[in-house]
């Protein structure tokens, strides 16, 4: 018995007086996720990995933007919005201490505006995300002289693109018949 008594004295306290001090975390601790507006570009990769469904979007087309939303209540601290976010706007930190009194201190919300297509005005896309778009046509090379269709591309919805695209190749043929004679 004094062996043991030696050997616990020998080794000191064991334990840390939290929470009247804060505990030290690991390098690489998966904590509270962060999130840092001015470099999201909305495009919902962390929205799409999140296993937990604790980040979502929602669209509002009425107003013309699209809102960010995280529920820390949900969030299972994985790291994969961290992973998938291209610009670095989400990134988990050390802090892990959650608890609130409200469950509306749980939530985290930020909206970003979206872009009117330049041919029938209705909104389309988060107005950030084509500016990373460009800077990364700017950054391969495409946006040079000669170039710069891929402006006002990006400034056309999906479906007028398809509109624009059917009418140019409208000389291959009648609807619903392909080149060739094939169905």
């Amino acid at each position: 018995m004094l062996k043991l008594l030696r050997k616990a004295l020998q080794v000191g306290e064991a334990t840390v007086e939290y929470p009247f001090k804060p505990v030290e975390v690991a390098p690489g601790f998966r904590g509270k996720p962060v999130y840092d507006f001015s470099r999201c570009i909305a495009c919902g990769a962390c929205a799409t990995a999140c296993p937990s469904n604790a980040i979502t979007m929602d669209c509002d087309l009425e107003r013309g933007v699209k809102s960010w939303n995280i529920n820390y209540g949900r969030c299972i601290f994985c790291g994969r919005c961290d992973e998938v976010c291209p610009t670095g706007a989400i990134a988990l930190s050390a802090e892990f201490e959650l608890a609130a009194a409200r469950k509306e201190d749980l939530y985290c919300r930020a909206e970003l505006q979206l872009c009117k297509c330049i041919s029938c005005g209705e909104y389309f896309a988060p107005c950030r995300e084509l500016e990373y778009v460009l800077v990364s046509l700017k950054q391969v090379g495409l946006l040079e002289s000669g170039h710069e269709g891929w402006k006002q591309l990006l400034k056309v919805c999906p479906e007028c693109r398809r509109r624009q695209a059917a009418s140019a190749t409208g000389a291959l043929g009648r609807p619903g018949r392909m080149p060739g004679g094939r169905q």
